[in-house]
C-alpha cells in the first residue's frame, strides 16, 4: 500500500524565521514535496455504456430535485394567486414539464441567445422541434411562478434561502460522483457576459448587468476540470461593502477559501490559490488540517502579514531570467522568481531546492523552482477549461439574484455532467462535443429522443 502520509517536514531552520537559503541545511533529506494520493481521480460511479447525457446531468439533478421544484412552483402559483388575484390560465405545473421548461433555458448555452422566447419566434434562433413541445405562453406562465423554495421559514436568515437547498443537494451530489485529484485550484470561474452582448447592448443594459449582486468561487480537480465544490458570497448593502470594495478584501478571500477546503482536511490535496487568496496565515492554518497549498503572492493584493519585507520589494537591477531567491521557515518557503518581471509564490507543498523548468515557444527552457513549474501547469490547464467550457454557460439572465444563481449552478453540472461523460464508457460508444452534449441533453429533456447515446 503506498504511503499517504504529509510532505517530508523541511529541515527546520535555527537562524530564524524565513532565513535565507545559504543559511539552511540543505541535503538530501529536504521534503521532495507531496505524494500521489490513491486511488486515481475519476467517476466514483461506473456508468453503462448506454446512458445517456440526461443520465449524467440527473447524477447531480435528480427526479427528487425536480419533484421538489414542481412542488415548490405550484405552492407559489397558489399563494401569489390568493394575494394578488386569480390567474384563470395557470394550470398545476407537472414533471414532464418541468423537465422541458429546464430543457428551453439549457438550450441557451448552445444556441447562446439571450432570449429563450426566440425559439418560438420566426427568426434566427427559432426552434420548431422545440416550439411544438410546449407553447411559449405555458412557458412564460412556468418561468412567472418557477420556484426552488417558495417560501422563507422563521428560522431562515441566509439571502440565497431560496436556491441553497438546491446547492446542498447539488454538492451531495458532486461529492458522491467524483473523486478529485490531489491538486486542485481555488478561483472565480468565468462567467462575464457574452462579448458579443457587450459590443452590441445600450448603456442602459449594461449597467442594469452590471448590478451583479453576488461573486462565485469554486474548488477546481485541475487534471480534469471538474469543479468539486461552489461557494456564493451574496452582496448585502452597498458602499464600501459593495462586492467590488470586497474583491479587494484578504479577510473576505480567506473566508471564501476556508468555506470551500471545508471538506478537504486531512486528505493531503495540495490547493493552487491566486494573490488575493495566498497568506502565511492562511496557510499555516491550511497546513494544521493536513492541506497544502502553492500561492501566487502579490504586495498589492495579498496579506503579506508575517513575511519579510526584503522578498517584497524589488531590487533596482533585475536579475537575469529564471534567476530566484528563497526565504524559509519552517516548511513554509517563500520564492521570488525574475522572468521579464518578478513574481513571487507562497508554498509549503514543494522543497524549495527542487528544480524545474518553464518552456517557452521563443526562448526555450527558463530554470525555476519546481513549484513554480507546478503552478503555471496546473493554472495553464484551468485556463483551458474556462475557455473551453466558459462559452457553454446559460445565456439566460433573470434579474432575480436567486435565479441567476441558480442557472449558473446547472451550468456548471452540466459541464460536470459532460467530464463524467467523457470518462465513461458511453463516450466511447458515441462521441458528443459539448455541444451536441448539451443540444442532446435538451431534446431528451424534452421528451424528443431516445435516451440510448447509441443512436
Amino acid at each position: 500500500m503506498p504511503d499517504c502520509s504529509p510532505r517530508a517536514p523541511f529541515v527546520q531552520s535555527i537562524l530564524g524565521d524565513f532565513a535565507g537559503p545559504e543559511q539552511q541545511l540543505v541535503s538530501s533529506v529536504l521534503g521532495q514535496g507531496l505524494r500521489s494520493r490513491d486511488p486515481l481521480p475519476g467517476p466514483i460511479r461506473k456508468m453503462p455504456p448506454s446512458a445517456s447525457a440526461v443520465d449524467f446531468f440527473q447524477l447531480f439533478v435528480p427526479d427528487n430535485v425536480l419533484k421538489n421544484m414542481v412542488v415548490q412552483t405550484n405552492l407559489y402559483a397558489k399563494k401569489f394567486q390568493e394575494r394578488f388575484g386569480s390567474d384563470g390560465a395557470w394550470v398545476d405545473v407537472t414533471l414532464p414539464e418541468m423537465k422541458a421548461f429546464l430543457g428551453y433555458v439549457i438550450s441557451t448555452s448552445t444556441s447562446h441567445c439571450e432570449s429563450v422566447l426566440s425559439i418560438w419566434s420566426g427568426g434566427f434562433y427559432s426552434n420548431r422541434s422545440l416550439a411544438l413541445v410546449m407553447s411559449q405562453a405555458r412557458f412564460e406562465k412556468i418561468l412567472k411562478y418557477f420556484h426552488v423554495v417558495a417560501f422563507r421559514s422563521s428560522q431562515t436568515t441566509h439571502g440565497l434561502y431560496k436556491v441553497q437547498p438546491f446547492l446542498d443537494s447539488l454538492q451531495n451530489g458532486f461529492d458522491a460522483a467524483f473523486r478529485p485529484s490531489q491538486t486542485q485550484v481555488l478561483h472565480e470561474p468565468l462567467i462575464d457576459e457574452d462579448p458579443v452582448f457587450i459590443a452590441t447592448c445600450t448603456e442602459r443594459e449594461l449597467r442594469k448587468r452590471k448590478k451583479r449582486k453576488f461573486s462565485l468561487w469554486v474548488r477546481q480537480c485541475s487534471s480534469t476540470g471538474f469543479i468539486i465544490q461552489i461557494y456564493v458570497h451574496l452582496k448585502e448593502g452597498g458602499g464600501p461593502d459593495g462586492l467590488d470594495a470586497l474583491k479587494n478584501k484578504p479577510q473576505l478571500h480567506s473566508m471564501v477559501a476556508r468555506s470551500l477546503c471545508r471538506t478537504a482536511a486531512g486528505r493531503n490535496y495540495i490547493i493552487f490559490t491566486g494573490p488575493s487568496i495566498t497568506s502565511l496565515t492562511l496557510f499555516e492554518e491550511f497546513e494544521k488540517q493536513g492541506i497544502y497549498c502553492c500561492g501566487l503572492l502579490s504586495p498589492r493584493k495579498s496579506d503579506c502579514t508575517g513575511l519579510p519585507p526584503s522578498m517584497l520589494n524589488s531590487p533596482a537591477l533585475p536579475p537575469a531570467r529564471g534567476q530566484h531567491s528563497i526565504r524559509t521557515k519552517g516548511s513554509m518557503s517563500l520564492i521570488c522568481w525574475y522572468n521579464k518581471g518578478h513574481f513571487r509564490f507562497l508554498t509549503n507543498a514543494y522543497s524549495p531546492v527542487q528544480q524545474g523548468v518553464i518552456i517557452k515557444r521563443r526562448t526555450g527552457e527558463i530554470p525555476c523552482p519546481l513549484a513554480v513549474e507546478a503552478f503555471a501547469a496546473h493554472l495553464s490547464y484551468i485556463c483551458k477549461y474556462d475557455d473551453k467550457y466558459s462559452k457553454y454557460f446559460i445565456s439566460h439572465k433573470p434579474n432575480k439574484t436567486w435565479q441567476q444563481v441558480f442557472w449558473f449552478a446547472i451550468s456548471i453540472a452540466i459541464n460536470n455532467a459532460y467530464i463524467l461523460y467523457k470518462m465513461s464508457e458511453a463516450y466511447h460508444v458515441k462521441r458528443y462535443s459539448r455541444a451536441q452534449f448539451g443540444e442532446r441533453l435538451v431534446r431528451e429533456l424534452l421528451g424528443l429522443e431516445d435516451t440510448s447515446p447509441s443512436l
